[in-house]
């Protein structure tokens, strides 16, 4: 199965590379796998010859939030999974910066990297759970 995607450089300069890339879903896995091995990431996907519905995740350690895009205009944060109090903030990278988000919105880092899987397979993101549209 392809994926087109981008995600946080692995080499020195740790970045947000914006040029996408178009692989088998094994490459987008083993990049994932690097960026958690390292602490904080953030990466995006959508289906090989499709311009929407994107998911992309950022986390740092444990944590981690997952927006949908499904069309130009639209963005939706998916509601967390009860890791996070919901007074708690959490810093996160998205591209090269760090955002804040509310522990309504938190998850464990496990959750999106599944939920991605399952979009991948399955091209239905909006099966992934609860969405609050911004």
């Amino acid at each position: 199965m392809r994926v087109t995607w981008t995600a946080t450089a692995l080499g020195p300069s740790r970045r947000h590379c914006v040029v996408e890339r178009d692989s088998v879903f094994r490459e987008l896995a083993d990049h994932f796998a690097e960026l958690r091995s390292r602490g904080q990431g953030y990466l995006g996907a959508r289906l090989s010859g499709s311009e929407f519905s994107r998911l992309v995740v950022g986390f740092r350690s444990d944590r981690a939030v997952i927006h949908l895009f499904d069309g130009a205009e639209r963005s939706f944060l998916l509601f967390g999974d009860g890791s996070a109090a919901t007074d708690a903030v959490v810093d996160v990278p998205i591209m090269d910066a760090l955002a804040t988000f509310s522990g309504d919105f938190v998850l464990t880092v496990d959750r999106p990297w599944a939920l991605m899987n399952f979009f991948i397979r399955t091209g239905a993101p909006g099966e992934l759970g609860r969405w609050c549209e911004l």
